[in-house]
C-alpha cells in the first residue's frame, strides 16, 4: 500500500493529466455527434486491422492442417481407386469372372528436410517403418517422380532423390512407348537426361516422358517431364534433355508407393535369370 501511495505521489501530475484527458474525451464524444462518429470510425479501423491480422494468422495455421488432411484424404482415395479399378479378367468355359487385386498401396508423408544443390541429394520424410515404409519403395508427388526410399527408422525415412548422380529410372516417351534410362547430370535441378532412345524414332520438343513400369518400384505412366531438346551426336541414340514437371524446391507433401506384388515379381525374375 505504501509503495502504491509513493507512486501516486511521485506521478500525481501525470495521473491527473490522464484522468482529465479521459474525462475530456468522454464529454467531447457525448456532446458532439460528429466527433463521436469520427472516434468510433478510427477505433473500428484499428480493431478491424487487429482482427484481420489475427484472422490471417489463424487462417495460415489452419491452412497447414487442412493441407495435411487433404494429402491424407487424397492418398486414401488413391488406394480406394487401386482396389476398385485394377482387375484381372479370368475366362473359363465361356464364363468370365473379375478378380480385383490391389497392385500398389500409397502412404502420404511430408518432406521435412532435403537438398537440391549437391551432386548426391537426399530427402527426409516424417514417416517410417511404423506405417509400413521400407527401403526400395518409390516416392512420388502429384507432379511426378521424386526418388526411392533407401533407409528407414521407426518414425523417419531417407530418400535418394532423382537429383542424385547414382539414381536411374526406366522411362519412356508416352506417345510411342519407346523407353530408355533417365538420370540427372548434376547440373540443373530442373532438368534430367533420357538415354538409349533410338535415333530413327520421331522425338519432338514437348513430348511427355513418363515411367515405363519396367521395374518393381514405380507404376507405369507416372509423369516425369517433357522433352526440352533432342539431338543425335554420333551413334544410334538421341541425347534428350527433359524439363522436370516437379519443382524440387517446393516439395511438401508426397506419397510413398508400396508394390504389393513386388516379392512375387522379384522371385520369378530371379528364377528366370538362374
Amino acid at each position: 500500500m505504501r509503495n502504491l501511495l509513493r507512486i501516486i505521489i511521485a506521478y500525481h501530475f501525470q495521473i491527473l493529466f490522464v484522468i482529465l484527458e479521459v474525462i475530456s474525451i468522454f464529454l467531447l464524444l457525448n456532446q458532439n455527434d460528429f466527433q463521436k462518429a469520427r472516434f468510433l470510425n478510427i477505433t473500428h479501423n484499428i480493431t478491424g486491422r487487429v482482427y484481420k491480422k489475427i484472422n490471417n494468422t489463424t487462417a495460415y495455421l489452419t491452412l497447414k492442417k487442412i493441407n495435411y488432411r487433404l494429402a491424407e484424404e487424397n492418398t486414401k482415395l488413391k488406394n480406394i481407386l487401386e482396389r476398385t479399378y485394377r482387375s484381372d479378367e479370368i475366362f473359363f468355359f465361356g464364363e468370365s469372372d473379375s478378380l480385383h487385386h490391389q497392385h500398389y498401396f500409397y502412404t502420404s508423408a511430408k518432406v521435412i528436410n532435403q537438398t537440391v544443390n549437391k551432386q548426391h541429394n537426399f530427402l527426409t520424410l516424417n514417416k517410417g517403418s511404423n506405417v509400413g515404409i521400407r527401403p526400395e519403395m518409390g516416392v512420388v508427388s502429384r507432379d511426378g517422380v521424386i526418388g526411392i526410399v533407401v533407409s528407414v527408422s521407426k518414425q523417419f525415412s531417407t530418400v535418394i532423390s532423382l537429383l542424385n548422380l547414382d539414381f536411374r529410372v526406366s522411362a519412356k516417351l508416352a506417345k510411342n512407348n519407346y523407353f530408355g534410362s533417365l538420370h540427372w547430370d548434376g547440373k540443373d535441378y530442373r532438368k534430367v537426361k533420357l538415354d538409349e532412345i533410338p535415333y530413327h524414332i520421331d522425338v519432338n520438343k514437348g513430348d511427355t516422358v513418363v515411367t515405363s513400369g519396367y521395374s518393381s518400384i514405380f507404376p507405369e505412366g507416372i509423369i516425369i517431364g517433357t522433352v526440352c531438346t533432342s539431338e543425335v551426336k554420333g551413334g544410334n541414340f538421341y541425347e534428350i534433355e527433359v524439363d522436370l514437371s516437379i519443382d524440387f524446391k517446393s516439395l511438401v507433401y508426397i506419397e510413398v508407393i508400396s508394390n504389393l506384388q513386388r516379392e512375387e515379381q522379384i522371385e520369378l525374375e530371379e528364377l528366370s535369370n538362374d
